[in-house]
């Protein structure tokens, strides 16, 4: 009988690239997931592992232990939310992924709902940004992520991960009051001459902020980059950039900045996204629950 640690720590090995990693990842050290491998390659009396350089390289035997061991996972989690639902009392871990605006303006109220519903489920929290967080939860490290996509810009989509909408949210141009601007701005093509503040590359809402102000006809100046929302609201506030706000950062809030409208369909959509086999797990369903009537 082979051992599922094992065989879980070969599949992390897939997922991650590196032992260190996978160690890390585990809470092992790097030379206990090196032994635990050697103690695979011996039950199944197969090479596993092959040395690229600096690095180990799956062997084809290894692969197919790796796809055999994503079923036994999922295997595992449905008998999991089969045996929680057949108890009266909903309780469990719920792992969220989130990125900022909803850990913002969407976190607060679901958790202190979940606290006053159902005192035996315990939510953990983690800020992740959409695409890293949709990754690792496929990759079982959280249970449940709150994604973003904007139009044209859909988010990845991995295989074993559902997903359902929340909610939608408007986007702006904001920019700061009119006692601290540069020029009136009445529309993004105004803003073509300010200094802006974008997320740092490869986030979903700098691509699609590029895309509208190039649609507009003009490169923007950059000038300030943070993926902290709260700093980008001050530094629009204070009249040093204009940025492209999603509604959702308003919640709760007031701000001096002015919002203006952008032209056409500009809507961003949330969504949550679980594992198809653990999506039936009560302590899930019902922080989904929470969470769109949160949104709502």
């Amino acid at each position: 009988m082979l051992d599922a640690r094992r065989l879980r720590i070969l599949r992390e090995l897939k997922i991650r690239g590196t032992l260190a990693e996978v160690a890390t990842a585990m809470n092992f050290s790097p030379s206990s997931v090196s032994q635990q491998l050697a103690l695979l390659e011996k039950e199944t009396g197969v090479e596993l592992l092959r040395k690229v350089g600096r690095r180990v390289q799956l062997t084809p035997q290894a692969e197919i232990l790796v796809t055999q061991t994503a079923s036994m996972l999922e295997i595992l989690e449905r008998a999991e939310a089969t045996l929680a639902a057949s108890l009266t009392a909903v309780t469990g871990t719920v792992r969220v992924a989130v990125f900022q605006s909803a850990a913002l303006a969407l976190m607060p109220d679901a958790l202190s709902l979940m606290r006053s519903r159902y005192p035996e489920v315990r939510v953990e929290m983690v800020q992740r940004e959409p695409e890293t967080a949709l990754y690792e939860t496929w990759a079982r490290d959280f249970d449940m992520v709150v994604a973003e996509e904007y139009p044209a810009h859909a988010a990845p989509r991995h295989p074993e991960l559902d997903k359902k909408r929340l909610t939608s949210d408007a986007v702006s141009l904001a920019v700061p009051p009119t006692s601290r601007q540069i020029h009136a701005v009445a529309s993004i093509q105004d803003a073509r001459d300010l200094p802006w503040v974008m997320e740092p590359a490869g986030a979903a809402s700098r691509h699609w902020a590029l895309q509208q102000c190039r649609i507009a006809g003009f490169e923007p100046d950059v000038r300030y980059e943070t993926a902290d929302l709260q700093a980008q609201i001050r530094l629009i506030e204070s009249g040093n950039a204009v940025a492209l706000m999603p509604e959702l950062v308003w919640a709760g809030r007031e701000t001096s900045c002015l919002l203006i409208d952008l032209p056409g369909d500009a809507r961003r959509s949330i969504f949550t996204s679980v594992r198809d086999s653990g999506s039936h797990h009560p302590a899930t369903l019902a922080f989904r629950e929470v969470l769109e009537e949160v949104a709502a």
